[in-house]
């Protein structure tokens, strides 16, 4: 972190996440005007602190009759103590899909994914995509991807929630 390019790296990365929380829901992160959120990234190397994380976050919002409310959290935790797991899993699920070889009807062989780590986006801050795509952000959009990914492993149909709110002849897409 105390590079600047890998300290400005992972600012974007982690505002990108924002971003696309932001533009998964035009009603709820817009105001009344139109205009689009307003949110900021900041990130500081404290060397002091070691492997602790310190997050500080500030949610402001509009109360009835023009009130505002401001919700503020203080987090301090573990840095390497967070990973251990998540490395296991990252583990596991990669060696399991750099076997996973499939074919579309229009595909004559079977090839691999574009990439691993485009799948592993559901552990990693900033995911790879194939080019000419947007990557995921979304932290639900992601796990849902994935858990369907491992659904059609399975041979089963992709999870679609949608099914209890549309009518029948809408909801096979």
């Amino acid at each position: 972190m105390s590079a600047p390019s890998q300290f400005r790296s992972k600012e974007i990365s982690k505002s990108s996440v924002v971003d696309d929380v932001i533009a998964s829901n035009e009603i709820l992160f817009n105001d009344k005007n139109g205009r689009k959120i307003d949110h900021c990234i900041v990130i500081k190397y404290v060397p002091a602190v070691g492997d602790s994380k310190v997050a500080m976050d500030e949610y402001h919002s509009e109360l009835m009759m023009g009130g505002r409310n401001t919700i503020s959290m203080h987090t301090v935790c573990e840095d390497s103590l967070l990973a251990s797991p998540l490395i296991i899993d990252l583990v596991v699920i990669t060696e399991l899909f750099s076997r996973v070889q499939y074919r579309t009807s229009a595909d004559e062989e079977f090839t691999g994914f574009h990439s691993v780590l485009s799948i592993l986006s559901y552990w990693l801050k900033a995911p790879l995509s194939r080019p000419g795509r947007d990557p995921v952000n979304g932290l639900g959009k992601q796990r849902a991807a994935l858990e369907n990914i491992l659904r059609a492993l399975l041979g089963l149909a992709p999870n679609n929630e949608m099914k209890y709110i549309l009518p029948p002849d809408l909801t096979d897409f």
